[in-house]
């Protein structure tokens, strides 16, 4: 079985992948689950958007006047392309000629949903409440041999009451948000059995002769909070912090039931928990609103770095700054923006020699598993929307957000020599041999939404 190993490093990227609910993505996070702060770059810490803001800075719906209620979704389209020497790089360990592993990911169009809501109280306090699918990323490459047939999805879904409570004067307001969360990961690949024998190895893979990795879906609840405020500085400029607590979650048997393919043998252990923590963020933004127009300039911190299973995958803090214009007609509304967040995951220290030791290998594991099978790659976004109000209390929005495409290269090489060496029975040295894992990443998202005020 220790030659698993190599085959996993590509499919237990479905370990920590997500796929089904997402948008244009800063790390695995959507920029914006609203059209309103989807068309202007992802921002609403201090850009006052309506019950939408319920997400972003739950103070805000401080400012808001009566009932406000909105739902729609976002059609979300990732591609990304994928082409690894991981295994051909070293056909010497087998009888048979392995190819590279090329292929572009089948998981390429989700539906993403959102329904916000927010109605005043009394003069002083404000209740909103919203459902949102805030996260995920993934990669489905079921029909590609090369890329062992692996698939893996995540999903994160999150309900947000919310109560704010604003002075007299809607100067300045304090909002607090509990969240429950809902989050579903599946990892499944298929390794065939003729990769795993002892010398001598065998020939070309048989039919029929396929391992199945993957214990099914694995849900998880989770709960944390969001606690907000704004402070308006004059009638037209407004100020505000927000900060959202780490939600800690737990996948039985999905991510450590993945790594166990890594495991070599005594030389080259590894091993994944199960845990798979969503950050925490410190926001800030500033807005400078009149009557036709406003200009928002955000910027957050996503705590990768201090979240349990992401920072065991080399996934540092990521700083995201957001600018977004919003002009304002009698009956409609025209936004842009830009949203950039440099790509979180690090590319982890390895070598390329022949015996690598086991921090070599697990530095090559990760960046394969990494750049494979969790592409969170992607930095820049440019957005576009708008809104028309097609009734005294019903308004049409909509945004489109671009995400250019990324390409990142990572070393592979202690993996495919750690693999040679492992089945050599840790005797003997063949010539050390490179590879690496390259992986391409673009996006597009359209999002539209029905808003009604009353």
């Amino acid at each position: 079985m220790r030659k698993t190993k190599i085959a996993l490093a590509l499919s237990f990227a479905a370990a920590g992948v997500f796929s089904t609910s997402a948008m244009a993505t800063n790390g695995t996070n959507m920029i914006a689950v609203g059209a309103q702060s989807a068309a202007t770059g992802g921002t609403g810490v201090a850009g006052y958007f309506g019950a939408e803001n319920v997400i972003i800075n739950p103070a805000l719906i401080g400012k808001g006047d009566g009932t406000e209620f909105t739902f729609g979704g976002t059609l979300f389209a990732p591609n990304v392309k994928t082409k690894t020497n991981v295994i051909s790089a070293a056909p010497h360990a087998f009888n048979y000629d392995y190819p590279d592993g090329s292929g572009t990911s089948g998981a390429d169009l989700f539906v993403v949903p959102s329904v916000a809501f927010a109605t005043r109280i009394n003069s002083t306090m404000s209740f909103g409440i919203g459902m949102f699918g805030t996260s995920g990323m993934g990669v489905d490459y079921r029909t590609n041999d090369g890329l062992f047939n692996g698939q893996s999805q995540l999903q994160i879904m999150r309900f947000v009451p919310t109560l704010t409570f604003n002075t007299r004067d809607r100067k300045m307001a304090v909002g607090i948000s509990p969240i429950l969360q809902y989050g579903a990961l599946d990892i499944n690949y298929r390794l065939n059995k003729n990769m795993l024998n002892e010398p001598p190895f065998g020939s070309a893979p048989a039919d029929g002769n396929e391992a199945q990795y993957g214990s099914g879906l694995a849900t998880d609840l989770g709960l944390g909070y969001t606690i907000g405020t704004y402070f308006d500085l004059n009638k037209h400029v407004t100020v505000g912090l927000a900060y959202q607590s780490p939600i800690s979650m737990k996948y039985n048997g999905q991510l450590s039931g993945a790594s166990e393919g890594f495991n070599l043998d005594a030389n080259y252990p590894l091993a994944f928990g199960d845990e798979l923590e969503q950050p925490a963020e410190i926001k800030a933004g500033i807005s400078y609103a009149s009557k036709r127009f406003m200009v928002n300039a955000d910027i957050k911190q996503i705590q990768w770095a201090e979240a349990a299973g992401f920072k065991d995958y080399g996934w540092e803090n990521q700083m995201v700054y957001a600018v977004g214009m919003k002009f304002i007609g009698k009956k409609s509304w025209i936004g842009v923006g830009y949203n950039y967040g440099k790509n979180p995951i690090q590319e982890q220290a390895t070598s390329s020699d022949a015996a690598p030791t086991a921090a070599e290998y697990q530095g090559a594991a990760t960046n394969v598993f990494n750049n494979i099978f969790f592409p969170a790659t992607v930095e820049e976004h440019f957005t576009i929307g708008g809104g028309y109000n097609i009734s005294k209390n019903a308004s049409l929005e909509g945004a489109f957000v671009y995400t250019p495409k990324v390409k990142t290269t990572v070393d592979a090489s202690a993996v495919t020599n750690g693999f040679v060496h492992s089945n050599m029975g840790g005797s003997g040295s063949p010539a050390a041999t490179s590879s690496s894992s390259t992986t391409e990443h673009s996006q597009m998202g359209v999002t539209m939404q029905m808003k009604y005020h009353f």
